[in-house]
């Protein structure tokens, strides 16, 4: 491995480069990463961690792997790069297109590349506002979302999210998106007697689609986990509901698979789980394991009809430079081959089965409030007091000083609230698994050392 000169590329980083979330606090020591190699990645000082988090949810095929890189020299050496717009086109644009019909839902026939997830749900936005418009129903055009989503920090993007610090310091919000319930079945308040939280939660969507009038609503918007705002998993009856409801009221389902696409829950796309299809598929991350930026949407037959008809001068005005950039595409086609032909969909249900196990192990530790999961995400809710689930002081830093635990030990991950997450790389190996969680509970008992 080369030698670098650590302190001077530091000192480089803070002079001149801004990071995403960004504050000094935050960036006093970063790591600089240098080489990753299936879930595990390595630092300029040498030292190696577990890849707590698939970097940003979107490693699912581990890092290291050179079949990827191969895709993608092969193709930038035959055409890196031509418009996508209307009147040209690509093969492996061509191609992925068409592998997204064979993967995703049934209803879903037509797609939409993207450099990323909050690009993906700003096409999603958009396209909703289009179809109500080209059915005749100018007026349906808000966007309902949920408390602790998070779907990305464009302006629109951002007032969907449900997360008040992503949009503090840039208020005013995009008019007409509007937030309800999440089913947190640790926190949710609300709940009528006889009732379960799926139902609650389902309930207060439609109330909220109520009281906007569903005439005024175009879209409802969702995780199927929620991954940001705390992994979030929801009870087996909320989504079934949903969509319900989302069809009697005529408001069109957006599934954010952004994170649980691409085998993270154990399926392909998280909602087969409940049998649910949604109008519009928002994805991104996973589709290339991270090794280059690209994203999309996948709308219904009935959207997809409503574009091609639509008179010449209403139609589908949205666009980005490298939508079906094809390079990006021609990785994605190799990393769906891979997780295909090593069956990391069916391996990230049973890596994640063995580390939810593994963490509710963890819950004899008096700071532990609750242990949740699907698949390759999971989450350890820390509380200072079980009882009433109250959150510890903020000025004891508890989560941060949890996260410098796990460091020291060589697990990197993210922390939210006072909520650990994990989703690694879906080829986490059996030890690696059990590694991970060892790792998680003896950093528990370090910072909050006393047992329930």
């Amino acid at each position: 491995m080369a030698t670098w000169d650590v302190s001077q590329l530091l000192t480089q980083d803070r002079d001149h480069l801004l990071h995403p979330l960004y504050h000094p606090a935050d960036h006093a020591q970063p790591h600089i990463w240098v080489k990753g190699s299936g879930a595990t990645m390595t630092d300029a000082a040498g030292k190696e961690y577990l890849d707590g988090l698939s970097c940003l949810w979107n490693v699912n095929a581990g890092h290291g792997r050179r079949e990827l890189a191969e895709a993608a020299a092969e193709q930038m050496a035959t055409l890196a790069y031509a418009t996508n717009y209307t009147g040209s086109t690509n093969i492996p644009a061509i191609q992925l297109a068409q592998r997204m019909t064979e993967l995703a839902y049934p209803n879903l026939d037509a797609v939409f590349f993207t450099s990323g997830g909050g690009e993906s749900n700003e096409s999603a936005f958009k396209t909703a506002r289009f179809y109500w418009k080209a059915k005749g129903k100018p007026d349906k055009v808000k966007v309902i979302s949920r408390l602790f989503g998070y779907h990305g920090v464009t302006m629109a993007t951002m007032s969907a999210t449900g997360i008040p610090a992503y949009f503090k310091m840039f208020e005013p919000r995009v008019p007409n998106f509007i937030h309800t319930a999440a089913p947190y079945g640790y926190r949710l308040e609300g709940v009528q007697p006889g009732e379960s939280v799926g139902q609650a939660a389902a309930r207060m969507l439609e109330e909220t689609i109520r009281k906007e009038g569903p005439e005024t609503v175009a879209a409802f918007i969702a995780e199927p986990v929620q991954g940001a705002g705390g992994i979030i998993v929801p009870p087996d009856d909320y989504f079934p509901r949903v969509r319900e409801i989302c069809t009697k009221h005529q408001v069109l389902f957006i599934a954010d698979e952004v994170i649980t696409g691409f085998g993270r829950t154990g399926r392909w796309f998280a909602l087969e789980r409940w049998g649910v299809k949604p109008d519009i598929l928002s994805f991104a991350k996973g589709i290339t394991s991270g090794y280059l930026p690209l994203g999309g949407i996948m709308v219904s037959r009935e959207i997809h009809d409503a574009m091609v008809s639509v008179p010449y001068g209403d139609r589908w005005m949205h666009a980005y430079t490298y939508s079906g950039h094809a390079t990006c595409c021609a990785v994605a086609l190799r990393n769906l081959e891979i997780l295909e032909k090593e069956g990391l969909v069916a391996r990230a249900e049973k890596m994640g089965t063995r580390l939810l196990a593994g963490l509710k192990g963890c819950a004899d530790l008096k700071a532990v409030g609750e242990v949740r999961g699907l698949g390759l995400m999971c989450a350890v809710e820390l509380v200072a007091d079980r009882a009433t689930k109250a959150a510890f002081d903020p000025s004891k830093n508890v989560i941060n000083q949890v996260r410098t635990e796990m460091e020291k030990r060589g697990l990197f991950t993210r922390a939210v609230r006072d909520i650990v997450l994990l989703a690694p790389p879906l080829v986490i190996t059996e030890a690696q698994v059990d590694r991970a969680v060892e790792i998680v509970r003896d950093s528990l008992k370090a910072v909050v050392p006393e047992r329930a």
